[in-house]
């Protein structure tokens, strides 16, 4: 997995919590992701939205792509598409994908990078693999994140982020047995580089063979955990937690996590967590397609925009120039 790593024992720490006088979060829920298929034909592993979409608040959706080995050309994309109303995170864990949107923004997102692309008051971009995956085939795993703005800021103009792999913030546990990843938000007093409109916190963490996670989360923010790959134990009761399964939890002020003994082979490093939670918005959400807004009429402006070319316009391709050396006689 060459989503950035580390020395853990080179890494600030978190400060030890005392485990009497600690109000554990509990897992309430254990959601399996089902597969579904996106873009040009590519399959995810959807945690979320499923029958409750107010259990994940603020956040909109969960795509977990891969890990898979594509053969040559069987990696795909998604084509030019509109959105408004919320923000797209993309996070490549293994292989890379690239971005280009109607603002300029863009480029390749490679082995532990992410793009932040805020839609705003509306957008259009696409996501394809590079030419060399396709080509040859090769490893590729990411997950995309979508989180949802507030009405007072679902007009905000459109702005794209670049975290690259050594932007993000690195921090490990107590004893020093588990690599956190902070992508955006903030974990006991350490600052991820994402720029968010709606406060959240959001970290990778791999969790060695048979060591236990602990770690204080915000009381106000909700808490949810993602397996990438591996097995292990959420909760203070222990619930069993593997991967593709998403466990939410209730309230408290911290969350504790254990690796199961053994790992799959895949998993050789540990546990492979997304840990993400943030402040409910607890607004009316109105929702179509790549469309999240709070009304019904709202949705149907946006169509309207988009239709009308109120969201950007998409670049001319550029084709290669042929000579006429080149033209047959």
């Amino acid at each position: 997995m060459p989503a950035i790593t580390a020395n853990t024992l080179t890494l600030p720490r978190l400060s030890r919590l005392p485990q009497a006088e600690t109000a554990w979060r509990p897992v309430t829920r254990i959601v399996t992701a089902q597969r579904h298929l996106e873009g040009e034909g590519f399959q995810v592993r959807r945690p979320f939205p499923g029958t409750d979409l107010s259990l994940a608040d603020p956040f909109l959706l969960l795509d977990h792509m891969g890990a898979v080995e594509y053969a040559p050309g069987e990696a795909k994309g998604t084509p030019w598409h509109p959105h408004r109303g919320f923000e797209t995170v993309t996070y490549i864990i293994d292989g890379a994908f690239e971005h280009q949107d109607t603002t300029g923004g863009g480029g390749l997102i490679g082995d532990g990078a992410t793009q932040w692309m805020t839609a705003g008051a509306g957008i259009q971009h696409i996501e394809q693999p590079p030419p060399e995956l396709v080509a040859k085939g090769g490893l590729f795993h990411g997950v995309q994140l979508w989180v949802n703005l507030p009405r007072s800021q679902k007009w905000v103009e459109p702005r794209y982020q670049d975290i690259k792999a050594q932007d993000v913030s690195l921090v490990t546990d107590a004893d020093g047995s588990s690599l956190i990843r902070i992508i955006a938000g903030e974990l006991a007093g350490h600052q991820g580089p994402g720029i968010t409109y709606t406060p959240i916190t959001y970290l990778h963490a791999t969790v060695a063979p048979s060591a236990q996670l602990t770690m204080p989360w915000p009381r106000d923010f909700n808490a949810m955990v993602y397996v990438l790959s591996g097995r292990g134990f959420a909760g203070p009761d222990g619930r069993p937690l593997t991967e593709g399964q998403l466990a939410v939890f209730g309230a408290g002020d911290a969350l504790t996590l254990r690796a199961a003994d053994t790992q799959p082979s895949a998993s050789a490093n540990g546990w492979e967590l997304l840990v993400l939670g943030g402040m409910p918005i607890r607004e009316p959400i109105a929702r179509y397609g790549p469309f999240v807004m709070n009304t019904r009429q709202e949705i149907i402006q946006a169509f309207e925009d988009f239709q009308a070319g109120r969201m950007g316009v998409v670049p001319a391709t550029r084709v290669p120039h042929r000579s006429q050396a080149d033209e047959v006689v």
